[in-house]
């Protein structure tokens, strides 16, 4: 069993960071390299060992990337976080506590249900993405990126700070057939196995977050026409276990 590292603070919750999972070493010229509990599944299924954040994992198994897009949307699909921070937060201002570093709407989860969510500097700007569950056990389960941990325990460790307003976050599908260049407010963007378009997301003033709203984004240095869309992009199909 894991050892957690508690760390006592001051509003009245309590941090449980669970370091990565135990590991085994490899041998030879990968020594570096940390093994997860699910190295020999992932080898078993065809899994392409490549290595991430000190970690041998699977960046592809024997399908194809859009296969295994399609079967995840069609029926479900796991991910192993054997390698990622992974933090309880308790006590009774751990809601209060996450929602002044991320833009989440913690509140609102029910039990047991998630949100992918972003950490957020002093100034509102983005340093991370992670996911937060509401359980039903009374604490929130935070995981964070593998490469980040150090950053992300420390700034969770910190002094409560208030979020800066700078818009909420808007999906955008684009109308012609060309990819989204990470440029001005556009954070993220690719191609949709499912819907068969492109798609992104990105930070807009509040004027123009409407879903339909008309924008036009810029990609490789042309102009493109984009439409402000409801977010997830394809709705969900999977439900919550009581």
């Amino acid at each position: 069993m894991q050892r957690a590292v508690s760390v006592v603070a001051r509003l009245g919750f309590r941090l449980q960071a669970f370091p990565p999972a135990l590991c085994r070493p490899l041998s030879c010229a990968q020594e570096v390299l940390r093994r997860t509990p699910l190295y020999d599944f992932h080898l078993a299924h065809g899994g392409k060992m490549v290595a991430f954040a000190g970690w041998s994992l699977p960046v592809q198994y024997r399908d194809s990337h859009t296969d295994s897009h399609l079967h995840t949307r069609q029926h479900c699909s796991l991910f192993d976080v054997s390698h990622m921070l992974q933090t309880k937060i308790l006590g009774s201002d751990r809601v209060k506590l996450m929602e002044s570093l991320v833009v989440g709407d913690i509140a609102e989860l029910g039990p047991n249900q998630g949100t992918l969510s972003l950490f957020t500097n002093e100034a509102g700007g983005i340093l991370d993405d992670l996911i937060v569950t509401n359980t039903s056990e009374g604490h929130l389960y935070v995981v964070s990126n593998a490469g980040c941990w150090e950053k992300d325990l420390a700034l969770m460790q910190d002094n409560v700070r208030e979020l800066q307003n700078q818009g909420r976050d808007v999906g955008l599908e684009v109308l012609d057939n060309a990819l989204l260049a990470l440029q001005g407010t556009v954070t993220s963007g690719c191609p949709s196995p499912s819907l068969k378009k492109n798609v992104a997301m990105g930070y807009v003033p509040c004027e123009y977050s409407r879903p339909g709203t008309m924008l036009l984004v810029e990609v490789r240095r042309k102009q493109q026409m984009a439409v402000v869309s409801k977010m997830p992009f394809v709705p969900t199909n999977y439900y919550t276990l009581k």
